[in-house]
């Protein structure tokens, strides 16, 4: 069933961040049912049989609805009027010029918990502004501070942005029914693409609210520890972390470096630091007579964290993500079972289930369910869908 099983939600998302939140919910019990548009119009995220939207929109109901006709929005709010939560990020006029907004919302259902992600927040210069997340990555300076000293700014590989939004606005909606639960009082939940990254600098980010420090690109190696990066290897990379003074020394014991312990230049972080080009060539000249999977065990089994570089394959097939189970089955009528991505979360009371509930829905194979559970006739369905509303 899930903790948020007595959960309904109405999501009006699309693209990555609104789903991303909304999947939190659905992979924990919520009812979830998906508002699209009839005409298949405002995916930017692939075919609904890609694995894409398989992998965001899994364990939801699809409903099919034109908001723009009366008799869609009329649907839309006699829905609003039964659910706990509805998910949207359109940008900031879209929804009031659909009539769809908070307060139109909270007109027939007080109690609603209303949930926005933007690119840039719901008012402010950039408020109006349309969003992606390779340009906000760029805006918050991430891109700044990711790849080579000297190799100009590189974006991600994943779109961060997007999923930290998504997974804030998951926790501010969790936060928004604990409050409901005791008060009774709804309320609107929102965050940004912009804000979500701002806050993902984190100790990059605090480095300059702090002391007007500005971070730069470090490549593979730890801004401000060392050594905690990228080292070669006998037959590649490795990463090792041994900054501090214990790790360093079980680190030179473990590989019987002397000369790097007794070395003066590298007795302490901040000596490590000074010296860390000539710190990194003096490791490097260590680990090359090593393979990885020899540094991996030798140094894991002293104490300090190391490991391999994987490839996405590699890294879905190692021993430890297989016992963690973080691929999982999901049945789709016409294309079988799909292997999609777990929740990271791990609940004692409500153990992760073997299996998903439901692969995505074609875009409205459950409007006529749907609707009929709001009470309406097959006739009414009909003529509903025949005019193009559903």
């Amino acid at each position: 069933m899930g903790p948020l099983s007595h959960v309904r939600v109405l999501d009006l998302t699309h693209a990555r961040a609104g789903p991303a939140a909304v999947r939190l919910l659905a992979d924990w019990g919520a009812e979830v049912i998906k508002v699209e548009q009839p005409d298949g119009a405002g995916s930017v995220t692939g075919t609904r049989h890609g694995s894409d939207e398989q992998n965001l929109h899994r364990n939801k109901r699809s409903l099919t609805l034109n908001l723009k006709h009366p008799d869609g929005l009329a649907l839309f709010m006699q829905l609003a009027a039964g659910v706990d939560v509805i998910v949207e990020n359109f940008r900031t006029d879209v929804k009031h010029r659909l009539g769809v907004d908070y307060d139109a919302v909270k007109a027939v259902n007080p109690a609603i918990i209303y949930a926005s992600i933007s690119g840039f927040g719901q008012d402010g210069p950039y408020g109006e502004r349309a969003a992606v997340d390779q340009i906000v990555q760029g805006m918050s300076g991430l891109m700044s501070i990711t790849g080579e000293p000297d190799g100009g700014p590189m974006r991600v590989g994943i779109a961060i942005s997007d999923t930290s939004a998504g997974m804030f606005l998951g926790q501010g909606i969790l936060l928004a029914l604990l409050h409901r639960e005791r008060t009774g009082e709804g309320q609107w939940v929102h965050t940004s693409l912009l804000e979500a990254m701002m806050n993902k600098l984190d100790f990059q980010g605090a480095r300059y609210t702090m002391s007007g420090e500005v971070a730069t690109a470090q490549g593979n190696n730890h801004p401000t520890l060392r050594p905690m990066g990228t080292f070669e290897s006998k037959d590649g990379l490795v990463n090792i972390a041994a900054s501090s003074p214990r790790l360093w020394r079980r680190f030179c014991e473990a590989l019987t470096a002397d000369a790097l312990l007794s070395h003066s230049d590298y007795a302490s972080v901040d000596g490590r630091m000074k010296h860390k080009a000539q710190l990194q060539a003096d490791i490097n000249a260590v680990t090359r007579q090593h393979t990885t999977a020899a540094l991996v065990e030798t140094l894991n089994a002293a104490g300090v964290p190391c490991g391999p570089i994987n490839d996405i394959g590699q890294a879905f097939e190692d021993p430890q993500v297989r016992h963690l189970h973080m691929a999982a089955p999901a049945p789709h009528p016409q294309l079988g079972d799909l292997n999609l991505i777990r929740s990271p979360i791990n609940l004692s009371r409500f153990p992760q289930p073997p299996r998903f509930r439901s692969a995505a829905p074609d875009p409205g194979a459950d409007s006529e369910a749907v609707l009929a559970e709001l009470g309406l006739s097959a006739e009414r369905i009909a003529a509903l869908k025949a005019a193009g509303v559903i």
